[in-house]
């Protein structure tokens, strides 16, 4: 049929011919190595890390990738069979994931985040054991603004800087979230946010030995 289609025919594009196809990795695989002191197991794409600080889990199941321990349980292999170039990206994501659970367990992540202010000074105060802080005097407004953090996660004032908060946990997902919840709470509204650059923003993270 291919010998039928010519360039007078409504299906017929010389920039894209339809016999082309792009051309599939037969097989694919990506290695972490496990750190000392970390345990994994995994169990159908289910990945469950323990360290120095307690437990991680994480599901793998909605990937099309083949997970198993290597090297006497020192090695954490990932493979992919069949996939296009675009596909293959989720190996190196998959063990990005599982380096992130290492260094959870670990060491932990943190998350530090200023209060910024040109006039009115925000106030921070901490509560319910380090799962809560209240935000007041934003822009001057009256109104508190209350944020909880993630199940897994605290929130500390630092020691040694003025005016700075310290989000800290083991999960880097629950971990950033929250510190995204306190940054989405200090929005500046019906003003130019390129003058009103008030708010709590994160000026650093990575975890806690770095």
């Amino acid at each position: 049929w291919l010998k039928g289609l010519q360039p007078s025919s409504p299906f017929w594009n010389p920039w894209h011919p339809p016999y082309s196809a792009e051309m599939k990795t037969l097989v694919q695989e990506e290695s972490i190595k496990v750190p000392k002191g970390s345990k994994i197991t995994i169990k159908a794409k289910m990945v469950e890390v323990t360290g120095k600080y307690g437990t991680l889990k994480r599901d793998f199941r909605h990937l099309p990738v083949e997970l198993w321990l290597a090297n006497n349980g020192k090695e954490v292999k990932a493979r992919m069979y069949f996939a296009k170039s675009k596909q293959l990206s989720m190996l190196r994501t998959v063990c990005s994931h599982i380096s992130n659970l290492f260094d959870g367990v670990e060491k932990k992540f943190i998350y530090r985040m200023r209060l910024v202010y040109a006039h009115f000074p925000i106030n921070a105060n901490i509560t319910n054991g380090g799962k809560t802080v209240e935000l007041r005097n934003f822009l001057g407004e009256k109104i508190v603004r209350t944020v909880h953090m993630l199940p897994g996660v605290t929130i500390d004032k630092s020691a040694s800087t003025k005016d700075e908060l310290c989000v800290t946990g083991m999960d880097i997902d629950t971990t950033s979230r929250s510190a995204a919840l306190i940054r989405q709470a200090c929005l500046v509204k019906k003003k130019d946010i390129r003058k009103f650059l008030d708010g709590v923003y994160v000026s650093s993270h990575g975890t806690m030995d770095d």
